[in-house]
């Protein structure tokens, strides 16, 4: 381990933005006592902003250090595509069509349970949604669970609680409802091409002790918030035009486009710009599209790439040293402070890795996914749709860990005794 002053440069400023996340509330609570410059304190407050802003205080240092061709030539070996599909999934899945669609569909399910209607609606919405996650992507799933719950509870002004617990619950298993199928997780996405994982092996080795985790901490979460839940009035039908199935179907049709051609950005991103002349063609069936905080979210996960390019240097060796079970463990916290994916990466570079190995690291990093905002990509989707209903507009980090613990022990359980 000898890394080059560029690399410990990196390291730190990692640290530093990991400390200025679990900071965002001081930064808001500054924008109000200090209005002289509340602009740049609310800029900071913001936790999508932390990992782009600390991301160009590496490449500054570099172009200093090591000159502006470096800096250019390690930011074109970066690879942008996550953040890129990202914002598009999170645009196309978080528009009115597609998301009419999602709640009919949970509506239906949620029918078939033998409980009040609100009860039923919250469950299959942290069940189902996140295990169909498996298929269209865990980004489309947190926008849509997202948006659901926002518009079905968080808006109906919940107690901090059931929030707080819920959004724990919704991180923990859209990161473990994603292992059903080799393509939808980021983590997993990262090594099944490499170490030969197909759909029968993902679903045999992960997928059905996953889908039995979400069932428990969505099931969980209903029973110990089931008074809260029945005390509320079930929704209203929308006065708001609905939507012609045609247009639903061309929506699903963008979607899905952009799912399958996830690994190309020169296709998605075109498949975008088509959508977004779509929409506003039929603008009567449109919301106000989530182009604010799909940007927003895509230079998080930027910064988070420039920044975790500077990390291997510790984190490889650190993984090399572990055996299965202490790196299962090890993982699923080191996650919490980096991307799950960048995790999972890193080990997919070692020589020979054992099959221990190998699912120890998967399984560690896709458990230790709903811990901080940070931990999976999808995530940051999910924070910017659900901090607006929470106090200040900000997710304490520190809630949000301990309303995380709980249905990250049951992921524990799952992947290490089942």
């Amino acid at each position: 381990m000898n890394p080059i002053p560029i690399e410990i440069i990196g390291a730190v400023l990692f640290g530093v933005a990991v400390i200025h996340t679990f900071s965002t509330k001081f930064f808001e609570h500054l924008a109000h006592t200090r209005p002289a410059h509340a602009g740049v304190w609310h800029l900071l407050g913001e936790v999508e902003v932390v990992f782009g802003f600390w991301a160009m205080v590496l490449i500054v240092a570099m172009m200093l250090i090591d000159g502006k061709l470096a800096a250019i030539a390690y930011l074109d070996r970066q690879s942008f595509i996550e953040p890129m599909f990202v914002f598009a999934i999170m645009v196309i899945a978080g528009s009115r069509p597609i998301l009419q669609f999602a709640k009919l569909s949970v509506e239906a399910i949620a029918r078939l349970i033998p409980w009040s209607r609100e009860k039923a609606f919250y469950f299959i919405t942290l069940s189902f949604v996140p295990l169909l996650g498996s298929f269209i992507t865990e980004p489309a799933a947190m926008t849509l669970a997202a948006l659901i719950l926002f518009e079905r509870y968080y808006s109906k002004g919940i107690s901090t609680r059931l929030k707080y617990a819920t959004l724990g619950v919704l991180f923990v298993n859209i990161s473990i409802g994603g292992t059903l199928t080799p393509y939808a997780a980021p983590p997993v996405l990262m090594v099944a091409g490499k170490w030969g994982w197909d759909i029968t092996f993902m679903f045999t080795t992960f997928g059905w002790k996953a889908a039995l985790a979400v069932l428990v901490n969505a099931l969980a979460a209903t029973l110990l918030f089931q008074r809260e839940l029945s005390k509320m009035q079930s929704e209203e039908r929308s006065e708001k035009t609905g939507v012609p199935l045609p247009v639903v179907l061309v929506h699903l049709f963008f979607l899905a486009g952009v799912v399958v051609f996830a690994h190309h950005p020169v296709v998605f991103m075109g498949l975008l710009l088509f959508f977004l002349g779509f929409a506003h063609a039929y603008e009567r069936f449109q919301d106000r599209l989530i182009l604010r905080e799909g940007l927003l979210v895509a230079f998080f996960l930027a910064g988070l790439v420039v920044l975790g390019g500077q990390q291997k240097w510790w984190l490889q060796p650190m993984l090399a040293g572990m055996n299965s079970t202490t790196l299962f463990f090890g993982a699923t916290m080191l996650t919490a402070i980096t991307d799950n994916a960048a995790l999972t990466y890193l080990g997919s570079l070692m020589d020979a890795p054992s099959a221990e190995f190998k699912y120890a690291l998967v399984a560690g990093a896709v458990t230790g996914g709903g811990l901080t905002v940070i931990a999976n990509a999808p995530n940051p989707a999910g924070f910017s749709i659900l901090k607006g209903s929470f106090e200040d507009e900000a997710i304490h980090p520190l809630g949000l860990l301990a309303a995380a613990l709980p249905p990250t022990l049951v992921a524990v359980l799952a992947f290490q005794l089942l």
